[in-house]
């Protein structure tokens, strides 16, 4: 699980699981390049997690040249890109006869473009250090959604794209394997963020709650380290693959 001289670049790296996930690479060795559209929120995570671990990076991830710009960066400040977390997102509920053409495009755009835009801005620095002779240039995580397994009511726009994200998994696992590079993905239930308030408030708690085996949320350290497996060369023969770390809420092939 050691992330000793790895580079990563996470997205939403502001709050939630993103900053525990930042938080969890620099506690296992690593340095972060760490992507968010709060400055304010980058600016303490440099200061919690120290300035010789930290580059952060504000911008739009859906934006067509951040992610060769977020890239380059890390390249410049810590020399190469070992790995990628692909965690940006957001949500704009409507049920699908009340959605606008925008509510759904902002959620396309940011959860399902921008994670194909930082996908092939990483990849393509790892396999060009493949085919400089790097044996195993990288690990990349796109976290997806058990949505994108199951569907989800009211959003659509949502579940939509957490299902394109496990097509570009799969893709990108296939097409990058023979440079080894791995790609993989995460699926969360319902963790304690931001995100989620409405989903764990008193109208919908129980609801959602009958529906998880473990009885609980998680929190987003809990589902961290996990993430973090996927990175590291303890998963150096995974690739391809889809983990729902989500109590069990979703339990199948």
């Amino acid at each position: 699980m050691a992330l000793d001289g790895r580079n990563i670049v996470v997205t939403g790296a502001g709050q939630g699981i993103g900053r525990a996930v930042a938080q969890q690479i620099v506690a296992l060795g690593g340095r972060v390049a760490a992507v968010d559209m709060n400055e304010a929120a980058l600016a303490d995570l440099r200061q919690a997690l120290g300035e010789e671990r930290v580059l952060s990076l504000a911008g739009d991830v859906s934006r067509p040249d951040f992610a060769t710009t977020v890239v380059e960066g890390c390249v410049e400040r810590f020399g190469a890109v070992h790995g990628l977390v692909n965690n940006a997102g957001i949500v704009r509920a409507a049920m699908i006869r009340k959605m606008s053409l925008a509510a759904w495009q902002q959620v396309i755009d940011v959860n399902l473009t921008g994670a194909f835009l930082f996908l092939q801005a990483v990849g393509r620095h790892m396999v060009e250090r493949a085919e400089a002779g790097e044996a195993a240039p990288g690990a990349i995580v796109n976290v997806s959604s058990d949505a994108g397994r199951r569907g989800t009511v009211g959003q659509i726009n949502y579940g939509a794209a957490k299902s394109g994200v496990l097509g570009l998994t799969m893709s990108a696992a296939r097409e990058w394997a023979r440079y080894g590079v791995r790609v993989n993905s995460v699926c969360f239930g319902m963790v304690e963020t931001p995100m989620t308030e409405v989903a764990r408030s008193e109208k919908f708690r129980e609801q959602y709650l009958a529906q998880i085996p473990m009885g609980r949320w998680s929190s987003p350290k809990e589902v961290a380290p996990a993430l973090c497996f996927l990175l590291s060369g303890a998963a150096s023969y995974i690739t391809g693959q889809h983990l729902s770390i989500d109590g069990g809420f979703h339990i199948g092939f």
